[in-house]
């Protein structure tokens, strides 16, 4: 009998063995793999539930600067437009006043302007008044029109170089006619002062030097070679004057120059021009005798010439209110 051929199986027993101990092998690792993960999901699950409630926190605490910012923001806010109010309010208070400023200034402009149309008009007056109320007596070379009732005589002269280089020898001979005009003897004391306040005689500084002829001679011959600082402003010379002469003395101060340099002024003077400033100094000290007459009078004398250095219409009005409210004579001399 034939032997039937046996037939070769693809999967035998022991092929799905090995199989199915290879798939076990697989399940086992995943079984053991699966064991750790819940802790790491827990883990992950509390960091991220932290992490929530840590940026829950600072978004409060974001909300609450946010709720200040705001509030700080009004507050700002509120102000600028408080202030912006006030600014508009101070804007037009400024309208106002630059408005009143402005109407001001064209009054006092207009005013400015007519006051120097009458010191104009007052000086041709003064001139006119000069030529017919003043003569020169030729004989005698006496001044004639200025009060005599003085008993003291202070000289401030302006001895800058204008009135050195233009009208020294007018001024040598005014001063000549101006002690002429006194009595014989009325004169007790005399004294010559720079603009500046410096003495023709220092050895008789603070004191009267006796009126003799003597005297005036040594006087006139001295201011040939007196060369003191003079800054053409006599403030520093009348002060001097007044406050160490004027005590219980009659005395007649004149100022003689040719210009003015109001910059030239003492620190003293304030804000003051100078003859503000000539005004407050007399009028401490200018009284009124038992007779009625003053203590100090002051007159000016000018000289008109074509070289100035300062401002001579300045010097010319100083000297006219100056003297007119102490009781003194003006005179413009022209060389």
């Amino acid at each position: 009998m034939r032997k039937q051929k046996r037939n070769m199986e693809t999967f035998n027993l022991s092929f799905l063995d090995v199989v199915c101990c290879g798939f076990g092998a697989v399940i086992l690792l995943l079984v053991i793999t699966k064991i750790y993960e819940p802790i790491t999901i827990e883990k992950s699950k509390e960091e991220l539930q932290s992490l929530v409630t840590k940026l829950a926190q600072e978004l409060e605490v974001i909300r609450g600067d946010s709720v200040t910012m705001n509030r700080r923001l009004t507050e700002i806010t509120e102000q600028i437009s408080e202030n912006n109010d006030k600014n508009n309010k101070l804007q037009g208070d400024l309208s106002i006043i630059q408005g009143e400023f402005n109407s001001t200034k064209s009054m006092s402009d207009e005013q400015l302007t007519d006051r120097d149309s009458l010191f104009l008009l007052k000086q041709q007056l003064t001139d006119i008044q000069v030529r017919l109320q003043t003569e020169i007596d030729a004989s005698n070379s006496r001044a004639v029109g200025i009060p005599i009732d003085s008993e003291y005589i202070i000289f401030v002269i302006d001895n800058s170089g204008s009135m050195v280089n233009n009208v020294w020898g007018d001024l040598k001979l005014s001063m000549v006619q101006i002690l002429d005009a006194f009595p014989k003897d009325q004169l007790k004391g005399l004294q010559v002062i720079s603009c500046n306040g410096d003495y023709l005689f220092p050895t008789f500084a603070n004191q009267w030097i006796v009126d003799t002829d003597k005297t005036r001679s040594n006087i006139i011959q001295a201011l040939n070679n007196w060369v003191p600082p003079c800054d053409s402003n006599p403030v520093d010379g009348i002060n001097l004057a007044v406050t160490e002469f004027a005590k219980s003395n009659k005395i007649a101060i004149w100022i003689l120059g040719d210009d003015l340099l109001q910059d030239a002024r003492p620190q003293y003077c304030g804000r003051s021009d100078s003859a503000e400033c000539i005004r407050a100094i007399v009028s401490k000290y200018n009284k009124l005798d038992a007779k009625g007459e003053p203590m100090i009078r002051v007159h000016g004398k000018a000289f008109r010439h074509g070289n100035y250095v300062g401002n001579p219409d300045g010097f010319f009005n100083m000297l006219r209110v100056v003297a007119n409210e102490n009781y003194g004579a003006f005179v413009v001399e022209s060389n």
